[in-house]
């Protein structure tokens, strides 16, 4: 497991730094809205809340697959990618896309669902739109900032050094568990060696990039990202606990899906635009 997470690190970030730098608005544009698209997917084949085909002689499986989702949440991972496309042009394109989606979702079901059923699947898709499209749509608002691509590279790289000092920290320190109904292994020493990953990588980034922020903006930054990124880690926790599930999908060899790299970034994100936006 660590050796995969090793490789796909080797592997990913390379790969996110090349899109992020050179790859230009559209190539950067058209990959988070791949990335969002599949990762909508997952969450909803995690959380679909109609019970999933039974095998004879097999226990059942909790998680329904990335190609057998039903009509619903198709829509639902399409729209993830129409609110990144809308993105592009703006946070009031954003937010006119997330109402016409969720418009069109309502509108299918009316046309379509189990009147019993159809208020719980809006819901759900609804959830999934916003939690895994309109947050994840922030990257491309980042992004068309002035000096965008060293926002968003402080925004992912600052989650990852929070991630990882979070994950080697409680795996070599970790005693004292802090939500063990949600995620069994999160200890409060591995929340705190990823607080002083992540506030530490802030202030790196922030040298290495042109992100040019004051100190005191740096230090508010700093001391926010970490346990913002960590609560988003938490949230999917969650998800997944109560979806009956340990990983969203196999696709992200050493981390589950996409999702599973994603959950903190899904809320880093919205912080890191809305503090350039209003502070920086």
């Amino acid at each position: 497991m660590l050796a995969q997470r090793i490789l796909t690190a080797a592997v990913g970030i390379p790969v996110i730094l090349a899109v992020t730098l050179f790859g230009g608005e559209t190539l950067f544009t058209a990959v988070v809205a791949v990335v969002l698209a599949v990762a909508a997917l997952e969450f909803f084949g995690a959380t679909d809340p109609e019970p999933r085909v039974r095998v004879e002689g097999q226990a059942p499986e909790r998680r329904r697959g990335l190609l057998t989702q039903r009509p619903v949440a198709w829509v639902g991972a399409a729209a993830a990618a129409v609110l990144v496309t809308a993105a592009g042009s703006g946070l009031d394109y954003l937010a006119g896309a997330l109402a016409g989606s969720l418009a069109a979702i309502f509108l299918l079901l009316i046309l379509h669902a189990d009147p019993q059923t159809g208020l719980r699947d809006w819901s759900w898709a609804l959830t999934g739109l916003i939690y895994v499209g309109f947050l994840g749509a922030h990257l491309v608002l980042i992004r068309d900032f002035r000096e965008g691509e060293d926002w968003v590279l402080l925004a992912l790289l600052a989650t990852f050094a929070t991630d990882t000092a979070a994950y080697f920290g409680g795996r070599a320190f970790g005693r004292t568990h802090i939500t063990p109904r949600i995620s069994p292994g999160k200890t409060l020493e591995g929340f705190i060696d990823g607080y002083i990953g992540g506030f530490a990588a802030v202030f790196l980034l922030e040298w290495l990039t042109h992100a040019n922020m004051s100190t005191v903006d740096t230090l508010l930054l700093a001391a926010l990202l970490p346990p913002v990124a960590m609560v988003g880690d938490l949230a999917e926790s969650m998800i997944k606990r109560g979806g009956g599930v340990k990983d969203t999908s196999e696709l992200v060899p050493g981390h589950g899906g996409f999702l599973d790299r994603l959950d903190s970034i899904l809320f880093t994100a919205p912080l890191v635009y809305y503090f350039v936006l209003w502070v920086a």
